[in-house]
């Protein structure tokens, strides 16, 4: 009896395997086993990374497989019975192919998305982006500045952004920074999330926030991509014919079974024109000189750029991967320059004039490997993460100027020759992990390691042209090595209630800096730990309405450029200098904002202490000028900001944002005088979609900015720009057909002055803001069923990993 019992009380083992249409494994996918005929519940499991189940303690008898997960149309199988182990051959389920289209298009998210802790622009999904550069896609964000004047980045009126490419930071200084997004093409990148005051998991730079910029990267099952071509022509008075642009792009993605390969190559062709003109005056012992300068210049490139990646899914819960990324071009400039001189002394006048021709090549390449793994400890969402980084930068530049100086009758009285050579490297090495612990539901931990190490030579030659001969000019020539050491430690506590949310965060860094001019033998060196702190409440009011206090310090490290002491010249009157003494600047951020479904509206207040700025002092005697770093006492902005989004119909949806800001500078000694400068400024952007009949869709966007101040520099004139684009699509979507035009009524130039201490000086730029653009994309492969991390909750952020 004890041996019969045994036997009726055997338990058995059932295994199997999840297949897609093209046999591809479907992993996560729910298996519920059913008694049959009643379909009771029995027990339910579910697949592996591999798309197999196994289920055991099964007693013998008649039972149904019950198969479903999101994207793909459940499925019930035919009965069978179980006297045994058994292993059941493939189970093929059909995808939601046709379904998840239309949700997509349903979906559609705008340009242009406010969440409660960023705004995020959804560049793929812009009519008006197509085409376009990085750079220009951020210029039509609401409250980003782009300053051409100091190649500066503005977020709410403040610079000192951090730019991030995919989560990873970069070192880059501001010129190096503008070059690389304005080579980046709009049709590589899938948003731009703008962080106004990030979390303690962050690297504490950028006292005005995060730009970071996610590039496509499609992680569904089977082969799939997007091939683009892009063609434009810039449209400007008085300017060269020549300003084409032309750009192919592709990116690839192939998922089977563990592995995801992905990748990206493009060539774009880059041409700008940028016309400048300046009046400025000077005094020296009763000789007054009043002086106009007119540059013209011209820049075109070629520029290249591949990625390569691939992700291992080793088991449901550890992900290793692996990526290398380059990119490389080379930019030609040409340069003419027009100054006229009207010198007077004791009533006469004396006129003359310089003539300069310059011209450069500036060959530029970087280089981007990166390692990570993330495990998943279990599915309530703890974590580890480890990531380590390469990046090196390549940048050399060779330039010649020659300069004719001629009297009043416009005869030749000198003639300089100089020629310059830069060659810049910058290696930077990364390391850093994270571990998030869930306490509770509503309770969790994250803390991080991180350190960076940084190394820059620039080494500097200038030489003039002498009887024949070319000399080294000591005074200028020099080689500036920069070392910077980063080693950080975050922690932060978050909490759930009913009503509120907190966020708790504190992250310290230790900074050591070593700034060395070889050939002067002067050495800066630097040592100071710094903690900040961020703090976040949150609270939900009712369904709809929401209140958000947050609170974070900052800061911004000067970066190489502005630390190297060398003396660049520009013209014989004009000459840029970095200055190796500049101290960091910190930043304290307040922000409260109440929310009202999608709408919002903010208050803020920032104090900055050492400010990182531009000034230029002038040499009354020689007429010239030099433009220099400087750390400026104190800055104030205190902002209100206003989000309206309405939707007017189902085919009509408008976003709206203004933003008002006032900003105060104050100095107690800017080249020898007190200095002390307050002025508020609007900034208004609206953007109008439409959905038309036969595929069709049109967007039309505007900006404003009114006249404003910051630092030494005021803007004298409202900027704006009207941009307007059509899209047609095709082959069941598939095909896009895009035509834009951006700065349709040719409003978006600059003008400002600098009045202080001896410096009187007013400047008109004009660049190239108004072009058309035409765009081909085509997207093949599967498109819509996304791989099983996308839908897993607990490894949602791979692809948003580092970031510090």
């Amino acid at each position: 009896m004890v041996c019969g019992a045994s036997f009726a009380q055997k338990l058995n083992k059932l295994t199997g395997k999840i297949v897609d249409e093209k046999t591809d494994p479907v992993p996560f996918a729910i298996v519920r086993v059913l008694n049959y005929p009643d379909t009771s519940l029995v027990k339910n499991v579910s697949t592996n990374i591999d798309g197999e189940f196994n289920i055991d303690q099964l007693k013998s008898g008649e039972y149904v497989l019950s198969v479903s997960i999101v994207g793909f149309k459940s499925k019930k199988t035919d009965h069978f019975s179980i006297n045994g182990d058994l292993n059941l051959p493939a189970i093929s389920i059909e995808s939601l192919t046709k379904q998840l289209k239309e949700v997509s298009v349903q979906g559609k998210k705008p340009f242009i998305e406010h969440q409660i802790d960023k705004t995020v622009l959804n560049v793929e999904n812009s009519i008006t982006a197509a085409g376009g550069t990085a750079l220009e896609v951020l210029e039509k964000a609401p409250g980003v500045q782009i300053d051409r004047q100091s190649d500066q980045i503005k977020l709410n009126n403040k610079s000192g952004v951090t730019v991030m490419i995919d989560g990873k930071s970069n070192f880059l200084s501001g010129a190096d920074i503008t070059t690389l997004l304005s080579n980046m093409s709009s049709d590589q990148i899938s948003t731009i999330e703008l962080i106004t005051n990030p979390s303690a998991k962050y690297d504490a730079a950028g006292n005005a926030g995060i730009i970071n910029i996610k590039l496509k990267r499609n992680k569904a099952y089977g082969t799939n991509g997007t091939v683009s071509i892009n063609t434009g022509q810039g449209i400007m008075p008085d300017s060269p014919s020549d300003l084409l642009r032309a750009g192919v792009n592709l990116n690839l993605n192939h998922r089977q079974g563990k592995w995801n390969i992905f990748g990206n190559g493009a060539i774009a062709r880059k041409a700008q024109f940028n016309n400048t003109f300046l009046t400025r005056t000077t005094l020296s012992e009763g000789l007054a000189s009043s002086l106009t300068q007119n540059f013209d210049r011209k820049n075109k490139g070629v520029g290249f750029q591949g990625k390569l990646g691939a992700d291992y899914y080793a088991s449901e819960k550890t992900v290793f991967g692996v990526m290398l990324d380059a990119n490389t071009v080379n930019t030609k400039l040409t340069n003419f320059s027009n100054t006229n001189i009207n010198a007077v002394q004791n009533g006469a006048s004396n006129l003359s004039y310089i003539l300069q021709d310059a011209n450069s090549s500036s060959p530029v390449g970087n280089l981007t490997a990166n390692f990570n793994i993330k495990h998943d400890f279990d599915k309530k969402g703890k974590s580890l993460t480890f990531d380590i980084d390469y990046s090196g930068f390549s940048n050399k530049k060779n330039e010649n100027f020659l300069a004719n100086y001629l009297n009043a009758n416009g005869n030749s009285t000198n003639q300089t020759s100089l020629r310059n050579n830069t060659d810049a490297e910058i290696n930077i090495y990364a390391a850093k992990t994270d571990l998030t612990l869930p306490i509770s539901k509503t309770m969790k931990v994250e803390a991080g390691l991180k350190s960076s190490y940084v190394v820059t030579n620039n080494d500097f030659i200038s030489e003039q042209l002498i009887a024949g001969v070319w000399q080294n000019d000591i005074g200028k020539s020099n080689n500036f090595v920069y070392k910077e050491n980063i080693n950080a430690i975050y922690g932060s506590f978050s909490k759930e209630w009913k009503v509120w949310q907190i966020q708790l965060g504190l992250r310290a860094e230790h900074t050591h800096s070593n700034g060395t001019s070889v050939t002067d033998q002067k050495e800066v060196d630097r040592n100071y730990l710094s903690v900040f702190p961020t703090v976040f409440v949150n609270q939900k009011i009712s369904e709809n309405h929401n209140l958000r206090y947050s609170y974070g310090r900052r800061v911004d490290r000067p970066n190489y450029q502005q630390l190297n002491p060398f003396v660049f010249y520009m013209d014989p009157l004009a000459v840029d200098q970095g200055n190796p003494y500049l101290k960091p600047q910190f930043t304290d951020n307040y922000q409260i904002s109440y929310s009202y479904k999608q709408a919002s509206f903010s208050l803020s207040y920032s104090n900055t202490r050492d400010m990182i700025t531009q000034i230029s002092k002038q040499d009354d005697a020689t007429r010239v000028i030099s433009v220099i770093r400087q750390n400026l006492g104190r800055f104030q902005n205190y902002s209100a900001d206003l989000y309206v989004p309405i939707k007017v119909t189902k085919w009509w949806n408008i976003q709206n944002n203004v933003s008002v800001y006032y900003s105060k500078f104050n100095d107690g000694n800017i080249e020898g005088a007190a200095y002390s400068a307050g002025k508020a400024a609007v900034n208004v952007f609206t953007s109008h979609s439409f959905t038309l009949p036969q595929n069709f869709s049109v967007e039309i966007s505007a900006w404003l900015n009114s006249p404003r101040v910051s630092g030494v520099e005021q803007t004298t004139i409202y900027q704006g720009a009207l941009n307007a684009g059509i899209q047609k699509t095709l082959m069941d979507k598939k095909l896009k057909l895009r035509l834009n035009m951006d700065d349709i009524l040719l409003t978006n130039h600059w003008e400002g002055k600098l009045v202080y201490q001896n410096i009187n000086m007013n400047v008109v730029n004009h660049y190239t803001s108004r072009r058309a653009n035409f765009s081909i994309s085509y997207n093949f492969g599967n498109q819509n069923v996304k791989s099983a991390r996308s839908r897993n909750t607990a490894t949602d952020d791979i692809k948003n990993r580092a970031g510090g």
